[in-house]
């Protein structure tokens, strides 16, 4: 911990070396406003948090919480008022405040995407005093939404707004903030892409239309943009289209650095893709030969009768194998409905997730299904599930009993 602590600490004098002594030199320009420079700091934040995104960087769930955190800092500082910095009399101050604040926006940030735990072990669970409240973060969202009426030209602004609106589960304002920014900024693909995810969420979850529509702009733009890949490849999927779905989510494989911890979330939805073949209504087939190229492990999944009352024939039924002893990562899924219980399967090295985690690979395996309210390819609380003990691969007479339900996350 005293290495992390002094190595900040030599960081952060650096980064102040580099700021404070021409900011007493030379001053704020004249005619500089608060909120512009305000603006420009934070808006080349918020683009390298996107950039990290984009390449893998930054997990989902990190880049939220950062991004919050920026945005509910510029929301304080905007609209606050246009006055001029003046060039001289408010030098020292300025280059004070900012002595101050990059240690403390560090330590925010490090809160924020890092783990503060590790440094402060009896640190309690609730601590945030980084952050606002609920009702602050709404007043500030307020005053910005009252900001753009009288300049509504500020693309950056609504797409701040847009962001902030989905923050608060306001998905209907948050698409029509960002439908004003992408009218002021055509060409950015991000954007466009927030913008099809928003409307999605305000029209029911669903990226059929209107949402599908502004991917295939934002890919037009930028064929690399992540999150507009992996939205496409979503809107592919659910319309049973495979092809589509895993020719979008393997392009997003060749864009993420190797240690993304993206990677195997994109190739279990690849997995899924792959076995819509079996799902009843699929129009795209992935080619598959007609003999299995390797291992294979078939046999039947049947539901326990007590649990008979829980499954409904719309919902999602996974089969997979993965390794006895070795990764837990699956090596076969196959994609099913409760109205095919009880199902005979058979999985087989075509279904691999990658080139070197197939069945072939293993001698012994454990067989899963999972029924799966949600259609989602993690284990989520309320999924019934049922595992086989190891079977040797190459066993034809496999049987699963889905019989447990799980009640958190240690079904995975």
């Amino acid at each position: 911990m005293t290495v992390f602590v002094v190595l900040g600490a030599v960081l952060i004098a650096g980064a102040l070396l580099f700021v404070v002594p021409p900011l007493l030199r030379r001053g704020l320009r004249t005619g500089a406003t608060r909120d512009a420079v305000n603006v420009a700091v934070y808006r080349d934040q918020l683009r390298e948090l996107e950039a990290d995104l984009r390449a893998g960087t930054l997990a989902p769930d990190q880049h939220e919480k950062a991004r919050g955190e920026i945005e509910a800092r510029l929301l304080a500082d905007v609209g606050k008022g246009d006055a001029a910095a003046q060039p001289r009399r408010y030098t020292r101050a300025a280059a004070l405040a900012l002595g101050l604040a990059v240690p403390i926006c560090a330590l925010a940030v490090y809160v924020a995407v890092g783990n503060p735990r590790a440094l402060l072990p009896g640190t309690a669970e609730g601590a945030n005093a980084h952050g606002v409240s609920a009702q602050q973060f709404e007043a500030m969202v307020s005053r910005l939404a009252a900001r753009l009426k009288e300049n509504p030209e500020d693309a950056e602004g609504w797409m701040m707004l847009g962001r902030s609106y989905a923050v608060l589960g306001r998905f209907g304002e948050s698409s029509q903030a960002y439908a004003k920014a992408a009218a002021r900024t055509p060409g950015d693909a991000q954007l466009l892409a927030d913008y099809a995810d928003a409307l999605a969420m305000a029209q029911g979850r669903t990226l059929q239309g209107e949402p599908e529509t502004i991917l295939r702009r934002a890919l037009a733009i930028d064929p690399n943009n992540v999150k507009a890949l992996l939205l496409a490849g979503t809107a592919a999927f659910n319309r049973n289209d495979g092809a589509a779905a895993v020719r979008h989510w393997e392009r997003v494989l060749g864009l993420l650095p190797a240690e993304s911890d993206m990677i195997q979330r994109v190739q279990a939805s690849i997995a899924e893709a792959r076995s819509l073949s079996g799902s009843p209504g699929g129009k795209a087939q992935i080619a598959k030969p007609a003999q299995a190229q390797g291992g294979r492990v078939s046999g039947v999944v049947r539901l326990a009768p007590e649990l008979a009352g829980k499954v409904a024939p719309g919902d999602t039924v996974f089969i997979f194998a993965r390794a006895a002893e070795g990764p837990r990562m699956p090596l076969a899924i196959l994609r099913k409905r409760g109205s095919d219980l009880p199902i005979q399967f058979s999985l087989d090295d075509s279904m691999a997730m990658a080139p070197q985690m197939k069945l072939s690979a293993f001698p012994n395996v454990v067989i899963g299904a999972r029924v799966s309210k949600s259609a989602n390819a993690s284990p989520q609380p309320g999924d019934l599930q049922g595992l086989s003990g190891p079977v040797k691969v190459g066993d034809g007479k496999v049987s699963v009993v889905i019989d447990t339900e799980l009640r958190g996350l240690a079904g995975k």
